[in-house]
Parts: C-alpha cells; structure tokens; sequence
C-alpha cells in the first residue's frame, strides 16, 4: 500500500532515481494469486481442520486462530489491489487505510505468534510428553491464542497514529509513514522486529533445534510423530525464511535509506534495497496462502487430498 520511498523523491535530486514504478508493476499480480490461492486454501484447510478436530488434539485452537487471521488480511487485499492499479490514489478514505494496515499486522505478527505457539507445543509434546499429558486443556489454548491476538494488535496498534499520506494528500495509503516522521518510525520499526518477530523467531529455533537433536539420537520416538515434526519444521523453515526474514530486514533498511537521504546522503545502494523491499512485501503476502499448508501438515492422507485435488483441477480445464 505503500510506494515506501516516494515522499522522499524531492530530496532524490543529487541521488540515482529511484524506480517507483516498480511497486506498481510488481504487486498487483502477487496479491491477486494470494487473494485467490489464499482464499482457496484456507477454505479447504479449515474445512479438513474441523473434520479432523480431535485428532489434532489442543494444538487445533492455534490452527483454527491462525487461519481466521488469513481471512481476515485477505478480506482488505481487494482494495490494495484497486489501490495499485489505479496508480497508486486510495479513494477509500484516510481511515479505511489504516483498518487495512492494521489488518495487515495484526495477520502478520499474529501468524508469528500462533506458528511459534504451534511449534512450542510440539515441542512439548515430544520432548516432555508426560509432563504435559492431561495438563494442557483446550481451555488453556484459548486463552493464549487470546493472549497472542492481543499482542499482535497492540505492537501494530501504534502504526495507525503515523500518517498514512503526504501531508494534505488523502490519495496516498503507505505501509509506513510520511517523511516527516521516518526518524520515529524507524526507532519504532525496529522494537516491533525485536519484540514481534526476533523473539518468536528464536523461541521456534530453540524448540525446533532442541526436537531435531532428540530426534536424530531417539530411536523410541514414534515414527509418525517424527515425520509430522520433521515435516512441520520444514514448513516453519520456508515460512521464515520466504516471507518474513526479507520483510523484516528489508523493511527496516528502506527506512534507514530514507533516514539518510532525508539528512542529505545519498548511496549506491538505495535503489536496490527499495526494489528488494518491494519483493519482500510480495513474498510477505504469500504467508495466507501457505499457512494452511500448517493445517495439513497433521493430515494423514495428505497426499491423496492434494492428488484429489490436482485432479479436480485438471477436470475443470480439460472438461471432464
């Protein structure tokens, strides 16, 4: 929603020019195949999410949350889309685009936090299975997945008293802020990162480093658990290293590109880091559409529903 680095282009004048158009070009496909494929593949995952409810046992709660915070990102990418498409002029309003900002992170960092929940109680379940047998209600993945909800919203909470436009102009929706305020903004990114990304991100490698060490030294660890935690860390491993790592890490050096250029400076490297930044806001997205792939991870017959699938798909253009 944002062209990021476009309120500083007056200050571009001694820089190399940077290729705003590139946003416009590049997003709006992405978020069409997420808005369908992410639509598509949350319906069919929550759907095999309540056929098979108990035997996914508490860690279904996390499940169910982390879809409806898909459903709910993938609600708002519609109006991203007209966004782009007509160039880059929000005609929904200054206060809609903030709803659909924050609805946005709150899908993001709560997707962080519900993943990191996932892998902590299968961590539990592996390592300390029989001190957490029986222990661990439903009731009390309710209240962490209500806990983890409210986190989300107050970290993203703040990013909607940062203007969204340039000043006087209602036509613009950034993801971040205006350049009046990116020095703030900046400080502010950076805590969100540690506190709503860095530190889950290192609660899911500790529980996951620890579970791969007793699995590979373990020979009386059920097989099936240990192809279902196997298959979920390589799940978790594409999650954080396609979509959220570049976000973060990109998201906070165009920010800083915009602190410097703000103050003058002008470096090589600024055009390829807002180009990159782009990319990763694309890759972002495409948590909603492989966050079920976590549904389906459990699913014994896995491979024959996405065969069944595949060949429903086929059907439909091939005719019959």
């Amino acid at each position: 929603m944002n062209d990021d680095l476009q309120t500083c282009k007056m200050n571009f004048t001694t820089c190399q020019r940077i290729s705003f158009d590139f946003s416009g070009k590049f997003l709006p496909p992405v978020y069409i195949l997420v808005f369908i494929i992410g639509l598509v593949a949350n319906g069919w995952g929550l759907k095999s999410l309540l056929h098979n409810w108990k035997k996914l046992g508490n860690v279904n709660v996390f499940v169910l949350n982390l879809g409806l915070a898909d459903i709910l990102y993938l609600l708002t990418v519609p109006f991203v889309v007209v966004y782009y498409l007509m160039k880059s002029k929000w005609i929904f309003g200054e206060a809609f685009c903030k709803i659909t900002r924050f609805c946005f992170n709150v899908n993001l960092y709560g997707s962080i936090g519900f993943l990191t929940c996932i892998s902590v109680y299968r961590y539990l379940a592996i390592v300390h299975p029989m001190r957490v047998m029986g222990r661990i209600t439903v009731k009390h993945s309710v209240t962490i997945s209500a806990l983890v909800w409210t986190i989300a919203g107050v970290l993203s909470l703040p990013d909607m008293f940062y203007p969204k436009h340039r000043d006087r102009d209602t036509l613009k929706c950034y993801d971040t802020t205006s350049d009046n305020h990116v020095e703030e903004y900046l400080k502010y990114s950076l805590g969100w990162t540690v506190s709503g990304f860095c530190i889950p991100l290192l609660i899911t490698l500790g529980c996951y480093g620890h579970v791969i060490v007793l699995v590979c030294r373990t020979n009386t660890i059920d097989k099936v658990l240990k192809q279902k935690s196997l298959r979920l860390l390589f799940i978790l491993i594409l999650l954080f290293s396609v979509c959220y790592i570049p976000y973060h890490v990109l998201k906070n050096l165009n920010l800083w590109a915009r602190v410097l250029t703000k103050q003058g400076k002008c470096r090589g490297w600024f055009n390829g880091v807002y180009i990159a930044r782009q990319i990763s806001r694309g890759l972002v997205c495409l948590n909603s559409a492989l966050n079920p792939l976590v549904y389906l991870h459990g699913h014994e017959d896995v491979n024959a529903l996405l065969r069944r699938l595949l060949q429903r798909v086929r059907r439909m253009f091939i005719g019959g």
